[in-house]
């Protein structure tokens, strides 16, 4: 039985700063069906509505507080004709804002910092989110994916985010790799390549969310890559139909229906086209 928290490791003594970068990286697809051609508009516009830039942003503040992380500064856009993106860069220590004299601010948030030294962040610890809604005009099938990246450099750790992201976008099909890069030192000298105990990203999900989906890793331990695929257990088709319930449809029209959007679910899950 996988425990629901993992107990972490004794803390190391490290000599300086941890210098590990941990990136984990997600995927995220909801798929849904949309009979007409104005229902498959009127789906984006929701999509557009329900994850524009002022709640992805609000969804990747959550993520940088939950990890401990301060934020240095919010870059957001919405983009016509559909879809969005939020950057934030984040740092292990308080801002120092230069500004007001030498005070430590923490969680201060610079919309346009005129620090250069704030960019420096952006290479190593960062959160962002790109969304891409999109409909196919000729088999109703209408997907929304989100790619959202989580680097930290140091002690903190996006794996704290995990299921918190995973609850925020309903996903049919979530894709998640997580990778530790580079090395920090202890005081006697000995490199260390990784500063927690980890087997799997499963190890770090919840019990309801590992009831909810299946899951398929792909690990590789001697580089410290790991890699889980999940999709969802349960299909109702009411929950895939865009303004339409399953009842209104013929029993045919039913069967049809089902079988594109479970072909969608298996080709997005395994990366290829199955027909």
């Amino acid at each position: 039985m996988i425990p629901d928290v993992v107990k972490p490791l004794p803390r190391l003594k490290l000599q300086g700063f941890n210098n590990l970068t941990k990136a984990l990286s997600f995927n995220i697809y909801d798929v849904c069906y949309a009979v007409s051609d104005e229902q498959r508009q009127r789906y984006i516009e929701y999509i557009d509505e329900a994850y524009n830039a002022d709640r992805l942003t609000q969804i990747l503040t959550d993520v940088a507080e939950i990890i401990g992380a301060n934020i240095l500064n919010i870059a957001r856009q919405d983009y016509d004709p559909q879809g969005a993106s939020v950057t934030i860069l984040i740092s292990e220590e308080p801002v120092v804002d230069k500004k007001a004299a030498g005070q430590v601010v923490p969680g201060a948030v610079r919309e346009h910092p005129e620090e250069a030294s704030v960019v420096g962040h952006l290479d190593k610890s960062h959160i962002t989110v790109h969304t891409y809604p999109e409909t196919h005009p000729h088999d109703g099938i209408a997907t929304f994916r989100a790619d959202i990246d989580v680097a930290t450099c140091g002690v903190i750790s996006p794996l704290k985010a995990l299921n918190y992201l995973i609850e925020s976008l309903e996903s049919d099909i979530v894709v998640m790799d997580y990778r530790v890069r580079g090395f920090t030192r202890d005081v006697k000298g000995k490199k260390h390549f990784i500063d927690h105990k980890i087997n799997s990203i499963q190890d770090y999900l919840s019990r309801s969310i590992r009831n909810r989906y299946e899951m398929f890793d792909v690990n590789v331990y001697q580089e410290n890559i790991f890699h889980t695929k999940m999709h969802i257990k349960e299909f109702d088709l009411d929950t895939y139909l865009f303004e339409s319930k399953a009842s209104d449809l013929s029993f045919k029209d039913r069967l049809r229906i089902e079988q594109r959007v479970r072909v969608e679910i298996e080709e997005l899950f395994h990366g290829r086209n199955l027909l």
